[in-house]
Order: structure tokens, then sequence, then C-alpha cells
């Protein structure tokens, strides 16, 4: 036919990654990199925004390809189909499928509803199969030629990608095996994905809505209004999912093609995305505030409306509804009907757990605190119970908690049950509403964990983060899947129809995030006129080092420059990022304390094997030291900050009770959960103990640092400006807070401090102490323990003793004290080293802000980690 000739002559249209039939995905892309993470913010900040996708590209630094090479593609057929309906051009995912008893070779073809629609033929089968087993190939997939009838076979055209190093051998196993190759790739989606793709739902104009008054006490602000106005929206909302629409009374989906009769289900939820500071909290406690009363009332006195507009069209069902601020009644849709058949659906869709109107709050345990205090300071007395799940005596009976309104749990917790509901309560009840509060948590998750969360059952979720893109767009994968939002709950179409196209530069990669985040999340950016709050003032103070601490920063600088000299000759620095960085924090801790870091660099490198560290124990454990308290380290088992941090042959890091459970509990093969090598417990190693030798300077009286002697000086002086002022001192480095707090006291100033040492109650009880504290008062905080989620109004000072690579990470520690609530003006103070790697990653930082200001927008999310580039031009400037 004239279709599968144009087919074999070069079309192609790539799907996906591989997976493997027992769940685990043996993709090479899943760490597929952004060209430049940082930018996709803006689909955030600007999803309304006009800008092309060149404006974008222009931004920042050229798009570089995906990190797999294109080996060919060839078609083939879909055998076993069983009629089957296919689309022309629908999308496939393979499924490698090891344990058929009649083909140990098959692979199994699915839809993007995954599900199993055929395997491919058999000869082809026999010739990919082992390239998947060994060589971890991905295999793509369309559909081609859909409109004529195959009785027994589907013609679908086949795309190869494999790693670079392994391209070549893949080409040529496959052409001895006699598969004819086209190298040049096809068009792709272009002909048709703009056949519908409707921005579905866009709110153009935000309504208000005030809370019940019967269990909301205090007064929102018209943001928080407005906010509130959007969630009820949300979740009465019954519009299909993102790039789904209805075609010949079924409905499809125009990115992958599939078309089914059974409605998708709406999302009633999304993500909640207002700046830090802004009062979500309270903004969220007013939603399920109105879980205990009857109607849901606007601004403008109408009940139950809901304003949707659609490229000015008229909705079938459409009613009278009045927008905010005008008074005028205008034709627009009103969804109660839908509402009420999608609440029948999912009624009668429930399984038998145990269902209850009630919300299921998960949130970082340093969070905790800040629900409790928000919900008693806000809410009516005893119109909201609350029950604390996290702990060692919280109930295991599921009925228990269906007494309270809201159970509030930690991703530790939930992490550690398993979600398994023999072990977990919380997996027997069907919730009302489930929040993911500081929801960016769970990018750090591996793939089991974020499916686990995706377990638990409720007819609304709801995603909150004042951050949801922090390393790039690959952070939202994870939120898709909690979600359940097919098909980009699925890795490998998330990777086909974004992660590739951004990191190839294609415009519709850039297209397509925009209209997802305009159709599921809210963002306002926060500013004085958002929320009303005093000004904040940010300014840098520079000091110089004392004669001794410069020979030492200079001398290891110069052994720095040394070892990662090597690495470039040797061409292994990409494989070896976390010793450059491990030279980083060292320069970055002495420029606060010599007394931080270990002065015996060159000795971390063996003469035989630069680098090493798999062959170097004793490498393993002076990393482990330095790494422990590095920004952005984070124990993927838990998701919490590691507890004796402990670092594996393989250069992960994690809690050591994590690790180990984690091995000895494994039933099948012990593997590293982040990078899958195998591993067993002498491939663990953790920092060397504190010494106790009385020679230790850290343990002798000794002179005062020059960074704390500064810090000293200007708490002196904010003093004397304002007597009954309070201070927070953030530090990366907790070992620096032990250090410096004895230095502060003499000084004339009581300290609190908050580390990763602190339990959740120990915590809540430091934090309040610090609000009723007396002046002179400074809390010496940790930017893992207290840079999200809490509540430091108390304080009208700020001081920065280390550049933060992460300028969000920065912002979210600032506005724990400037946020709403505070009554004072806010002074933000960075103490930064002359001549030093400090001023290189403030450098850095002001060229990235310059490019956000070339570009015209207001951008706090940038890269969250260094790149290895990065790294290296701190000592090659």
């Amino acid at each position: 036919m004239e279709e599968e000739e144009e087919f074999q002559q070069g079309h192609q249209s790539p799907v996906l990654s591989f997976t493997s039939d027992d769940g685990q995905d043996s993709s090479q892309e899943e760490g597929l990199e952004d060209p430049i993470p940082r930018l996709l913010a803006m689909s955030l900040d600007a999803w309304r925004d006009p800008s092309t996708f060149q404006d974008w590209l222009s931004f920042g630094s050229q798009p570089v390809l995906t990190e797999t090479t294109l080996v060919g593609s060839f078609t083939t057929t879909i055998v076993g189909h069983s009629g089957a309906k296919f689309n022309e051009h629908e999308l496939l995912e393979f499924v490698r499928y090891q344990q058929c008893p009649s083909d140990k070779n098959a692979i199994k073809v699915l839809n993007s509803s995954s599900r199993e629609v055929g395997y491919l033929c058999t000869s082809v089968a026999m010739v990919l199969s082992p390239l998947v087993d060994i060589l971890k190939i991905n295999l793509e997939g369309e559909v081609i030629c859909s409109r004529f009838k195959y009785d027994t076979s589907i013609p679908c055209v086949v795309t190869i990608f494999a790693e670079s190093a392994v391209a070549q051998n893949a080409k040529d196993w496959i052409l001895q095996h006699g598969l004819r190759l086209c190298d040049q790739p096809g068009t792709s989606l272009r002909s048709y994905e703009g056949m519908g793709v409707q921005e579905k739902g866009r709110i153009e104009k935000l309504g208000s809505l005030e809370p019940p008054k019967n269990v909301i006490k205090a007064k929102l602000l018209d943001h928080q209004k407005e906010g509130l106005w959007w969630l009820v929206t949300k979740e009465k909302s019954d519009e299909l999912p993102p790039f789904w629409e209805v075609k010949d009374g079924s409905y499809l989906n125009v990115l992958t093609r599939h078309q089914t009769d059974r409605r998708p289900e709406p999302l009633h939820g999304g993500i909640f995305s207002d700046h830090y500071g802004s009062g979500k909290t309270l903004t969220l406690l007013s939603l399920i505030a109105f879980d205990k009363v009857g109607n849901v009332t606007e601004g403008t006195g109408e009940e139950d409306r809901v304003v949707y507009v659609s490229s000015g069209k008229k909705r079938k069902g459409g009613g009278m509804v009045s927008e905010k601020g005008t008074g005028e009644q205008k034709m627009h849709s009103l969804l109660d009907s839908n509402i009420k058949e999608s609440s029948v659906r999912m009624a009668g869709e429930s399984s038998s757990a145990l269902v209850a109107k009630k919300t299921l709050v998960v949130c970082p345990s340093a969070v905790c605190s800040t629900w409790e205090n928000q919900l008693q300071e806000h809410t009516q007395n005893g119109s909201l119970k609350l029950y604390k799940y996290y702990g060692d005596n919280r109930t295991k009976d599921a009925e228990e908690l269906m007494k309270y309104d809201i159970v509030l749990t930690t991703y530790s917790t939930l992490v550690a049950e398993g979600c398994e509901p023999t072990r977990c309560p919380l997996m027997k009840i069907e919730w009302w509403r489930v929040i993911l509060d500081e929801a960016h948590v769970i990018k750090n998750a591996n793939a089991k964990q974020i499916r686990d969360f995706s377990k638990l059952t409720a007819r609304r979720r709801w995603a909150v983060t004042g951050a949801p893109i922090q390393n790039g767009s690959f952070d939202l994968f994870s939120l898709m899947v909690f979600f359940r939002l097919d098909p980009l709950s699925t890795e490998c179409y998330w990777q086909r129809l974004f992660q590739k196209p951004l990191a190839n530069g294609d415009e519709k990669g850039f297209s397509r995030l925009q209209k997802l985040m305009a159709t599921i999340s809210l963002r306002r950016i926060k500013d004085k006129d958002l929320v009303g709050l005093p000004s904040k003032t940010v300014e840098t103070v520079s000091f110089e080092l004392s004669g001794e601490e410069r020979v030492l920063y200079d001398q290891m600088e110069a052994d720095s420059k040394d070892v990662i000299g090597c690495f470039i000759t040797a061409d292994i620095l990409h494989s070896h990022y976390v010793c450059v960085l491990f030279s980083v924090i060292q320069l970055r801790q002495l420029c606060n304390d010599s007394a931080l870091c270990s002065m015996d660099l060159r000795s971390l490198l063996p003469s035989d094997n630069i680098g090493d560290a798999s062959k170097h124990p004793e490498l393993l454990r002076k990393m482990i030291d330095g790494l422990q308290d590095g920004e952005d380290i984070v124990c993927s088992v838990c998701l919490d900050p590691p507890t004796d941090a402990t670092i594996t042959i393989c250069e992960h890091i994690f809690c050591k009770k994590c690790i180990c459970h984690h091995l000895q509990h494994k039933e099948t093969e012990q593997t590293c959960p982040n990078c899958r090598r195998r591993l067993s417990l002498p491939d663990l190693f953790s920092a060397p103990p504190e010494s106790s030798n009385p020679e230790n300077p850290k343990k002798l009286s000794r002179t005062t640092p020059s960074k704390v002697s500064a810090l000293i000086k200007l708490l002196k002086e904010s003093r004397v400006v304002n007597s009954i002022s309070k201070s927070v001192v953030f530090s990366l480095f907790d070992k620096m807070l032990a250090l410096m707090e004895e230095a502060v006291k003499d000084a004339g100033f009581n300290t609190l401090r908050l580390d990763a040492s602190t339990d959740e109650i120990r915590q809540a009880e430091i934090i309040k102490e610090f609000g009723s504290a007396g002046a002179d008062t400074v809390l010496l905080a940790s930017l893992k323990t207290s840079g999200t989620g809490i509540n430091l109004t108390a304080a009208s000072k700020v001081y920065l003793l280390e550049p933060w690579w992460n300028s969000a990470a920065e912002e979210q520690a600032i506005n724990r004290v400037h946020q709403y609530g505070q009554k004072e003006n806010v002074r933000i103070v960075r103490l930064i080293a002359k001549n030093s790697i400090e001023e290189r990653i403030l450098e850095m930082q002001e060229r990235k802000k310059a490019a956000n200001e070339a570009f015209g927008r207001k951008r706090p999310y940038e890269q969250h980690e260094a790149s290895i580039d990065d790294l290296c031009r701190l000592f090659f400037w």
C-alpha cells in the first residue's frame, strides 16, 4: 500500500521510552537534561504571555540534544490485537514481556490508556529483545494506515534509540538479522496536533469567594479570596482533562491520538502554586471549611457559580453568572448538572474502602507545626478537628481517623508504611480530598514511591508548592502520577511529549507545557500589592578573611584546581560530579570556619586511579563528611534531609536507617534505590566520627572566625537601631550553627537553634518559643529544617551566612520571615567573604537575574543544583 511504502521510506514518529513488564522503567532518559531548566518556570509565571518559543530560547543557553541517538526506524506489524481499535498516527508503548510462557522474546504493545492491544510480530521481537535486555535500547512506536481493514495485524512504525556508545552496535545487530532501517526521521505530530488542541476552561478572570464565618474567623485578603474561588471552581468543574476533546461522540486525546468511548475523569484539583508566604495554608483551610457547610457563595452573592470562558463561545448547558467587579449578568457555562453526574459516577466507582468526606494533608515534618498553628489561629474553636498521624503512637484504626476533619501526616511516614493497606490505615479510606503540601518534595521520590502516593484514594487532589519546577520540567511528572492524569502519568508519554521536545529545542514541548499549566494550576507572584506586606530590603556585606584564614583558603583553592585539572586531563570530569562538588563545599565551609573542613584535600585522590571513589572507601567517608550538610541533599527513600547520612559506593546519599532497611528487606537482589547498582551493607560509608583528641580545634577555645565576627557586629548595630527586634540566621551547614552559638551568646544575645537533629515536636516548641521570646533573641536555623513551610514572622532581620545556588531556596528561607502576618519592615543581609568562591557564586546568581530582567519576566525558579560546568567555572573563571 502507498501508506506503508511511505513509512518504509522514512516516516517515523517516536513515542517514548521502553518499560519492562515488571513495572521498572529501563529508559536511559529518565534524567533527560532540560537545556535551560530555569526557563521552564516561565510557563508558571507567564501562562497568558504571548511570547514565542524563540523568545524563550534567546533567554538563556542554546538547547542541547538528548543523550540518546537515533538508531533507525522500520515498519512492522502488531499481531494478536483481538479487534482493538486504533486511530491513524496513534502513539504506542512497548513493554518487554520476559515471563511470556509461549515466547521468551515477547514484546507487548500498549495504547496510551495502558491497555494491552497486541504484540510485535515474532520475527521482529526476536531481533529487538536482546537489545532491550542488554543494551537498554528505547523503542517508540506509532500506528499507520489504521483506516484500512486488517484482520490479523496492524502496521506500525518502530523507532529505535540508544545511548551513543552502543548505537552502532545496536544498528549492526539489527542489520545483520535482516531488518531494513531508515536513518532519517520523518514528520512527527505536526500534521494533526493542531486539530483541536483547545485551552479548555481557561479562567480569564478570577472571582472572589468568602469563607464560611462559622468555621474561619480570620479575614482573608483579596488574593486569598480569589484563590479560594479558584480552588472551589476546580473542585466542582467537570471539564475534560488537558488535551482531551469530544469527537464523533467519543473522547480523543489530541497528543496521543487515542480515542475511547469512556469519558476521562475530570481532575477535580490541580497545582496551587502561589508564591511563598502568600497565605496558602489559610486559603486551603477555608476550602476545607466548606465541607462543614452547605452552599458555596461567591462574593457577588451568587450561589455555587462557576465562571468559565472558552474563546468567547457559548457552551452547552450555559446559565447566568456574574463576573467579579462588573455586576453584569452574562451567559457562561454552569456545570452544576455535569457536576452532579460526575459525583454520581465517582460514588458508583467507590471501592470497598471506607468513604469519608475528610481531608488528608501530607507535608514535610517541619511543616506540621504550621498547619497546627494556622488551624488554631484562624478557625473557630472546635470547628475543625485535626489528627496528627505521625510519631510512634499513631492509631492503626481507619474508623478512628474518620472522626476527624483533617488528618495530618508526613511524607516520611507514608514512605515508611509503604502505602500498603495492611500497614497503613490511610489507604483504607476514600478521602474527599488529599493535599500534598510542599509537593515539590516528591520530585526526589523514586518511581515506586511516586506510584504509592498515587494509590491514595481521593475525589479531589491538590499539589501545593511555591516551586513546582526546580530542576526542570521532569519535576512535574511526579505530580501527573499523583493526579492520575492519563496519559501524562505514564513516564514514556511524558518523556516523548514534553521532555524530548524541550531538550531538543522543539517548540511543541514548550507550547504543551504552557497549555498544561494554564489549565491545571494557579500562580500569583507575591508582592506588596498582592498581600499587603511591609517592605523588604536585601543588601550584601563583604568582609576580609583573617591572615591565617587567607593562607588556608588559598592553599585549599590551589589544591582543588589541581584535582579538577586532573579530572579534565583524564577526561573523567563529568563522571566525578560529587568529587568536584565536595571541593566547592570545602571552600564554602572554609569561608565560614576552618573547623568545618579537612585541609587534606590531595589525600582524597589516589595516584593509581584518579577519583575512583568505588575503590577508595576513605574518599567516600570524607566526602560524606563534607556533603551531608550540603545544599539540597535529600534521602530519596524517606524524602527528608538525611539523618546520620550515609553514602554508597556509587556515590548516592541516604539516611543510614533508610538505606539499611531498604537493603535488608528487599525481596529480590539488593540494589541502590537511585541507580540500581548491586549493593550490600559493606558498600555503605558514613562520616568519620568526631575526634575526641583534646587538640581538636573544634573543642578548644579559639579565635572567632571572621564571618562570625562580622555577623556579631551587624547584630549589635541592629540592636542599637531597634532594641526589640529579633533575628534569624540561616546557614546551609548544621555544624556551623553549633560552632557559632557560643560566640553569639557571649556577645549578649539569647539563642535558639533549629537543625536536622530537632524532631517535629521540638521544632514546634522552638518556633512557639521564638515567637514569644524577648528582645535580642537570635534564631540559628538550618536551611534544610527551616527553609520551607514554617512561620518566623516574629523576626524582622534575616542573615544569610552563605550564598546559595538556587535563588528559590534562598527566597523560601527569606519568606519564612517576610510573609503573611509580618508587621515590620524586613532587612535581609548576605555575608560574603572578599576574594573568595562566595563572590563568584554571587556573580553567577547576578548573571542569571540579569538574564531574567533582559527577558522581561520575574523568574524566581532556577536550576536547583549547579551543573558540573557551573562548578568548574567557580575555579577557572
